[in-house]
């Protein structure tokens, strides 16, 4: 089976919309041109943010997989194309290390022409999410810094739960800009302390952009990854099962004992044993024998 001429056959030489305001085509458009053959364009006066806004100023609309599929689609109604890419990330706690950032991207490819929805994902604790209640200029600065200011953007808030965008300043990207604002939202505030964030827009943030540019390359493997039935693109992990056998007790342990696959096409389903190439879990994997 010939993937690439597969491929080929459902996107070379046809035009795509890539819904971003935030500059995400310099990460994204070179990885989809080059894999797929099509050429990336990015719509003047689409404002993406009207589907949510990590300052909270604007709700998110749904999920995160949500959030970027009505970007996809808004944007391919409003400029009559058949394909389109959009992008949307989430951050937080660790889900099992609280006390850790953690960032997870996704990228979603969208095609009414061939009917195919696929999307692209990557979790990572590499981020400068983060975020701090200060009470004057030199916390503020030190929050930054700590943060890769310059080159990383901060925002600052009169409180922390403000969704008023008058009450924040978005996109600060020098000391005197930081300063100006802590002086500002310090004479709105009723207390004396004040917020300050990360602000995760990717045009302002280079680490998350590196994580939008991995989302983009698991996007590709999950198209290349062509059902072994009809050789449709998009063949899906749909459930990891747990059980790998401990090496010394034999018992089941939380590691993945085999991958389901499914293909939206033809609806053929596959179980891989072994996703990780090992028969045996390793004793230390263990909760019983490494309680």
């Amino acid at each position: 089976m010939d993937k690439r001429k597969i491929i080929h056959s459902l996107f070379k030489n046809r035009v795509a919309i890539l819904a971003t305001m935030h500059k995400k085509e310099e990460v994204i458009s070179p990885i989809l041109e080059n894999e797929l053959g099509i050429e990336i364009v990015v719509p003047e006066g689409f404002n993406t943010d009207q589907f949510g806004t990590f300052t909270g100023d604007i709700e998110r609309m749904g999920d995160q997989y949500d959030a970027a599929r009505h970007k996809a689609m808004g944007a391919m109604y409003l400029y009559d194309k058949t394909l389109a890419f959009a992008s949307e990330g989430s951050f937080g706690p660790h889900p099992v290390i609280p006390f850790v950032p953690f960032n997870r991207e996704i990228v979603v490819l969208i095609d009414k022409e061939n009917d195919i929805e696929i999307s692209g994902i990557t979790t990572t604790t590499e981020t400068n999410y983060g975020h701090k209640v200060v009470r004057n200029f030199q916390e503020a600065y030190e929050f930054s810094i700590e943060k890769g200011f310059p080159e990383h953007r901060v925002v600052i808030k009169v409180n922390q739960f403000t969704s008023d965008k008058n009450h924040m300043i978005k996109g600060i990207t020098n000391k005197a800009d930081l300063e100006n604002a802590v002086e500002f939202a310090l004479k709105n505030s009723y207390d004396g302390e004040i917020y300050i964030e990360t602000d995760m827009r990717a045009l302002y943030n280079p680490t998350r952009m590196r994580s939008i540019e991995a989302a983009t390359n698991n996007l590709i493997k999950n198209i290349f990854n062509l059902c072994p039935k009809c050789g449709w693109p998009g063949f899906k992990l749909i459930n990891k099962k747990e059980g790998l056998p401990c090496s010394w007790c034999g018992l089941p342990t939380k590691l993945a004992l085999s991958y389901h696959y499914n293909c939206k096409k033809c609806g053929y389903t596959e179980e891989k044993l072994y996703p990780n190439g090992a028969k045996q879990a390793e004793p230390g994997n263990c909760q019983y024998c490494n309680p």
